[in-house]
């Protein structure tokens, strides 16, 4: 199996990067981590996309998801919505392909500083990814980072069971899928 897993922010201190590449190597797979950065894109206006076309960078991220098995992603919130680095980059690949996810399971994650765990933005995410063809099999939002997240793991153990329970479930699902 083929793991695609990142976290929805190109900040390079990423809290959901983190989040999504641990709970990425909860699962006996080959896992892809990718960093939103690499995939710099102009912002999105329907102007330029007539003049210019697509950029590669958003081509190349959709055919990466549509080589992988599984993707894992980790939703940042600002201001209660996606970042404008994720919003943008899902403006170009849904210009290009409406069904940005190919069908592929998904494990949607968030983490935040604050005691929400970034519940705005999953609820956003959690009714738009379905329509780009998202198969949402399980989510899970860590609130508290700091506090809950440490040595590359979860310290707080009413969430980290919580978790573990959560990844069980999602790999009885993929075994049922593949």
């Amino acid at each position: 199996m083929k793991i695609v897993a990142f976290g929805a922010s190109t900040s390079k201190f990423s809290i959901n990067r983190q989040f999504a590449h641990f709970a990425a190597r909860q699962f006996d797979a080959g896992v892809n981590l990718i960093d939103l950065n690499d995939f710099e894109m102009p912002l999105f206006s329907v102007d330029k996309e007539q003049k210019n076309g697509f950029p590669d960078e958003a081509r190349k991220l959709l055919e990466i998801f549509e080589k992988a098995d599984f993707l894992v992603i980790s939703m940042a919130e600002h201001n209660g919505s996606y970042t404008a680095a994720f919003k943008n980059t899902l403006d170009w690949c849904s210009r290009i392909r409406g069904e940005v996810f190919h069908g592929k399971p998904m494990l949607l994650l968030s983490a935040s500083p604050g005691k929400l765990g970034a519940k705005f933005v999953m609820e956003s995410a959690l009714s738009r990814f379905p329509k780009h063809t998202a198969q949402i099999i399980g989510h899970f939002s860590l609130p508290s980072f700091e506090e809950n997240f440490k040595d590359g793991t979860i310290v707080n153990q009413e969430l980290a069971s919580e978790f573990g329970t959560l990844i069980e479930n999602v790999k009885e699902t993929l075994a049922k899928i593949k």
